[in-house]
């Protein structure tokens, strides 16, 4: 496994501008699109803005927050508790050239606005036909809020860091268009108790969802397969916090050699979302907390069919392993548990009976390299072709709506043009 901070620092990662002076073009806006379809995106990425974390923690922590810093030579990083992050470029490429795609740093202002700026956000869901959004978050915190709590020692300000993210998430991000932004926490990692406090702090301040590492080992945390995490779960269940388990997150993605090209990194990149589903299905927490919600982010369905197919011949062998001891098959806790985000999939909509067509949602992955903006509403027109509407409705919205407790006006349901 490379590590995604290996990718980034790796400059032959993509082919882009291989020792060519660099690029960078910020596109015109695209034509508005025509919204056939009311559509819900429950996996979108904000780039955190420079003020994210000002006026939100204590002073006595002064310049070791998180803050941006203008470096000699023009470029713009992250600062905290003395160490450098940049904003790498697969945080925010929609807008730009495809040529130009890369992983080097770039500036605020080389990024398309709408990627930390939530006006010009919900201005360009309008442009692509996206009512409502669940943001995760970005290089600077990690996918999972693991980077401002794995890179200080010091746990007062990591844990500070945490609460001013999620409160500046929930006020700047979330709360100036509460009705078009479904708000997602940072959970607290280094302790599980205080985690599930937290967890049902947020949740009567207005949290649904939490993002969480798709294996928390990688980051030398406890295992999922121990009791450990079991206050933080117990959590989830008990408040419908559904928890969010994004690729990458964990801090790694599948290859197979150190020499293989990028393109097998990018081929494979899906593949530990399933991973991911075998691990916590088997950890034993969705059969202790039937009423945990966990979704799988990026990682699309077209595995998930061939999954719960070799669940059940798995099954076949369970007096060899002597594991699963729930009274329900693995396959029937798997579809009770588990939702999924598609992507670019529109040959795995085919096998939404044997998925489950109340657990797949669509995804727009704004602003990253897989993002189907501005042409979401056009691909999942096509992705949808021939498929009955009460199952287009439940994939392309009512899925999230209900998973997420995120409520959409009736007038809206109507009329996708309508907001």
């Amino acid at each position: 496994m490379r590590t995604l901070d290996d990718l980034a620092n790796d400059p032959n990662f993509t082919t882009a501008r291989r020792g060519a002076e660099r690029t960078v073009t910020l596109l015109p806006d695209p034509p508005r699109s025509d919204r056939s379809l009311l559509v819900i995106s429950a996996d979108d990425h904000v780039v955190e803005p420079p003020d994210t974390f000002e006026g939100r923690m204590p002073a006595r922590f002064g310049d070791r927050a998180p803050h941006v810093v203008e470096k000699d030579d023009g470029s713009e990083v992250w600062v905290y508790d003395g160490q450098e992050l940049p904003n790498i470029g697969f945080n925010a490429l929609v807008g730009r050239p495809v040529e130009e795609y890369g992983s080097e740093p770039v500036r605020f202002d080389q990024m398309r606005r709408g990627a930390w700026d939530i006006h010009e956000r919900v201005r360009d869901m309008d442009l692509n036909g996206v009512y409502a959004s669940l943001n995760f978050p970005s290089f600077l915190p990690g996918f999972a809020g693991q980077r401002l709590q794995l890179l200080t020692k010091d746990h007062d300000l990591a844990l500070a860091a945490v609460r001013a993210w999620n409160d500046w998430h929930l006020e700047a991000w979330h709360g100036p268009h509460p009705d078009r932004i479904i708000p997602c926490q940072i959970p607290w990692l280094l302790d599980p108790q205080l985690g599930a406090e937290m967890i049902r702090e947020n949740a009567e301040r207005g949290f649904t969802s939490v993002t969480f590492p798709e294996s928390p080992t990688p980051h030398g945390l406890p295992s999922l397969h121990s009791e450990h995490w079991d206050p933080f779960m117990a959590a989830c269940a008990e408040t419908g916090t559904v928890i969010n388990l994004h690729v990458g997150s964990s801090g790694a993605s599948p290859t197979t050699t150190d020499d293989a090209p990028p393109d097998v990194t990018g081929v494979l990149f899906f593949a530990y979302a399933m991973f991911a589903a075998v691990d916590w299905l088997y950890s034993g927490y969705p059969t202790k907390h039937p009423d945990l919600k966990i979704c799988l982010s990026e990682g699309g369905i077209g595995w998930v069919a061939g999954l719960v197919d070799r669940l059940d011949h798995m099954e076949t062998y369970n007096s060899m392993y002597g594991t699963w001891t729930d009274e329900l098959r693995p396959s029937e806790v798997f579809r009770r548990n588990f939702w999924f985000c598609a992507i670019e999939d529109p040959s795995s909509f085919r096998q939404r009976d044997v998925i489950g067509v109340e657990n797949i949602m669509i995804e727009q992955d704004y602003p990253h390299i897989d993002s189907t903006w501005p042409r979401t509403q056009q691909l999942t027109v096509e992705a949808m072709a021939g498929i009955p509407t009460d199952d287009v409705e439940r994939i392309c919205w009512r899925n999230a709506a209900e998973l997420y407790r995120h409520p959409v006006p009736a007038l809206v349901q109507e009329d996708p043009d309508a907001y």
